[in-house]
């Protein structure tokens, strides 16, 4: 237990860990934008197939 505190400890004093936070917020950001814009693009397709099945008929 003792070699765990010590490593989380080493951890929050060294330099990587604000790095790896950066890192983790930036994918979560680039995650989120990705995702609106997956939305966005099939919202907007569905609404042109639908469009056009109803011009068929």
């Amino acid at each position: 237990m003792k070699s765990l505190l010590v490593k989380i400890g080493n951890f929050l004093h060294c330099e990587d860990g604000p790095t790896a936070v950066e890192y983790a917020i930036m994918l979560s950001l680039i995650v989120v934008v990705c995702l609106m814009a997956i939305t966005t693009i099939g919202t907007k397709s569905s609404s042109v197939f639908s469009k056009v099945a109803n011009s068929v008929h």
